[in-house]
Formats: structure tokens, C-alpha cells, sequence
């Protein structure tokens, strides 16, 4: 039985990945999560508003009339509220790969062309396997078009694969007007990987105190079929790898996936709630449904339930939509 897969240009043992979060933060963390057989691991994300905060207190320091930009600085989140900074997460980098057997796959965070694109050289030049670059943008501006939108994330993602050599990984939301053909522009730009979705933040409301609640929920599968659905639409039409990230918790899930026609799948809320042993459950679970069900590999598995493999194409698209609303009762 071969549970191996391809991703990034990393061999991994099996396609259960631990997603970006706050697991590779600390290193006892970290080295159960490979004890416990995972493959690879992404760890979280640095953002581009912390590489800017830092590059303007940087300016401050070294020019004693920098209160004139005192406002513009309450604009950032608190640098206490975050895990690292920009040159603490570069030390992690560091101490990862000197603790780890496992790639290691850095995150960064942004939209925008910027200084903070010198950053993924200089986490390159720390030893990262691969990167992850999470484009999570709210376009929340009326005068900011779609396209517009797109133009800057397709330039950023050129910008960091012509300044660095490792594979990189385009992290992605559903909320583009044409998904797919925004997907073909990244993989033109030579994006290595794409994983979907971005899980946002979302924000409510105390109508008691008027103030504007952070809430963040863990995932449950049954967020997976929306990607799903995305994965199997771009499987076979891209040359980049696809990762799905987002609803994986269990075998059957991560079944699904590589059905879909994923090459990996990357899991957070699980093992944020199960810990680092969840991941020998997952292989075993895994292992033992591909025997019952008689399939050698993984990778004669992926993609044989994508769009243009399944026996009823229309299921992923609008005529389903028509037939389950007619039927439900």
C-alpha cells in the first residue's frame, strides 16, 4: 500500500500536512507533530502589515521627526497580539529546520506589492523547504475593482517567484468573480501549488456594548464540499499542485480530497482540538479504507472523481443546483 504524494516537489510519506497555525510555534510542539509521522509542516503566517511596522519604526529610530507618523502607525495590528515578528519568525525558520527531518514550510501574508516582498529571500536563505504565500485580501473598498484585485495578487506572486528559488504555494479564498480563470493567471505566473480555502475571519456584533467581536470558529467537514468542488473543477487543467485546507478531519475527508484530486491536504482544527497523535489515526484510517476498497496508491486514487473523470459531470455544476432544489421537499 503506497500512501505517498508528491507536493511542492517534496516527497511526502502521506498527504496529511499540518496546515499553518500555531503548532510550529513551539518546537516541543513541532517535534511531536514529526514523531507522530507528519510528512511536512507549514508553519504560520508572516504578515506584510508586521514587515511594514517594523520597517517604520525602523524610519523612526533613525529620524527623531518621525511623530509625524504617529497616526498612520495605529493603523497595525498591536505587536503584542502576535506571535512573531519579522526577524523572530526568520529565527524560527532557523531553529526548525536545525530541529527538524521534515521540510519546513514558511507562510507569508499579504496583497499588495511591497518591501515586505524582500522577506521571502531572506526565509529562503534560512533554510525554508518550500512557501506559502496566503493572499487574504477583504476588498471592501467600492472603487476597488476585481480586476484590480487580481492584477496586484498575480504581481505579487511573479514578483516572489522571480526573487526566490524554493517552490511556492499560493494560498487562495473563493471569492473571485471567475475562480478558475484566476487560478490559470497564477499558474501561468509559474505558483507552484494551490491551496484552497482561506478560512476568514468573521467579524460580529455586540449590540449591548456596540463594539465589533473577533470570533474565529474551528472547521468541521462540512466545509469541505465547496473545495471540493474547486479542486475537482481546476484537477487536470493546471499544472500547478493543489492542496485543500479546511475541513479535513478525518480518512473519509482526505478520501475525498485526493478524489477530487488533491495532492495534499492540510490539517489544523483536528489536531488543534485531537493533538499531534491524530496523525497516526489519520495514516492508519487511511491505509485501512484503501485496502478494504482495494486501491494500491494514492496517487492512482487522485483525481479519479474530478471533473473531467466522474461519471456525472453535471453534479459540480449549475444543473445539480436546479435538481436538488426541485427535489427537496
Amino acid at each position: 500500500m503506497d500512501l505517498s504524494t508528491t507536493y511542492l516537489g517534496l516527497k511526502l510519506a502521506h498527504p496529511f500536512v499540518p496546515g499553518a497555525s500555531p503548532l510550529a510555534d513551539e518546537m516541543a510542539v513541532a517535534r511531536r507533530l514529526e514523531d507522530a509521522g507528519a510528512p511536512a509542516l507549514v508553519m504560520r503566517s508572516l504578515f506584510e502589515e508586521q514587515i511594514a511596522r517594523e520597517q517604520v519604526d525602523a524610519f523612526l529610530h533613525a529620524h527623531r521627526h518621525g511623530e509625524s507618523f504617529a497616526e498612520a502607525l495605529t493603523y497595525f495590528p498591536s505587536p503584542e497580539r502576535l506571535a512573531f515578528g519579522p526577524e523572530e519568525y526568520l529565527d524560527q525558520v532557523r531553529r526548525l529546520k536545525d530541529s527538524l527531518n521534515i521540510p519546513v514550510i514558511a507562510s507569508v501574508n499579504g496583497t499588495r506589492p511591497g518591501g515586505w516582498l524582500d522577506y521571502p529571500r531572506l526565509i529562503e536563505a534560512e533554510g525554508a523547504d518550500a512557501l506559502e504565500v496566503n493572499l487574504y485580501r477583504l476588498a471592501l473598498d467600492p472603487a476597488l475593482s476585481g480586476e484590480d484585485v487580481e492584477r496586484e495578487a498575480v504581481e505579487v506572486v511573479r514578483e516572489i517567484k522571480r526573487k526566490v528559488t524554493i517552490p511556492v504555494a499560493v494560498k487562495l479564498s473563493p471569492f473571485f468573480s471567475s475562480f478558475a480563470h484566476f487560478c490559470r493567471r497564477l499558474d501561468e505566473v509559474r505558483a507552484d501549488a494551490l491551496v484552497l480555502f482561506n478560512r476568514f475571519y468573521q467579524p460580529d456584533i455586540d449590540v449591548e456594548n456596540l463594539q465589533v467581536q473577533e470570533t474565529l470558529h474551528l472547521s468541521t467537514s462540512a466545509e469541505l464540499p465547496l473545495r471540493l468542488r474547486w479542486v475537482a473543477a481546476l484537477s487536470g487543467q493546471l499544472r500547478a499542485d493543489l492542496a485543500i485546507t479546511g475541513g479535513v478531519h478525518t480518512a473519509l475527508d482526505a478520501v475525498k480530497c485526493v478524489m477530487a484530486g488533491a495532492h495534499a491536504v492540510q490539517v489544523v482544527s483536528a489536531l488543534l482540538r485531537q493533538g499531534p497523535d491524530l496523525l497516526r489515526v489519520l495514516r492508519a484510517d487511511l491505509e485501512r479504507w484503501m485496502e478494504e476498497h482495494e486501491w494500491e496508491s494514492v496517487a492512482e486514487m487522485r483525481g479519479n472523481m474530478n471533473l473531467e473523470r466522474c461519471p456525472d459531470p453535471t453534479a459540480y455544476e449549475r444543473a445539480n443546483y436546479m435538481l436538488m432544489l426541485h427535489s427537496w421537499r
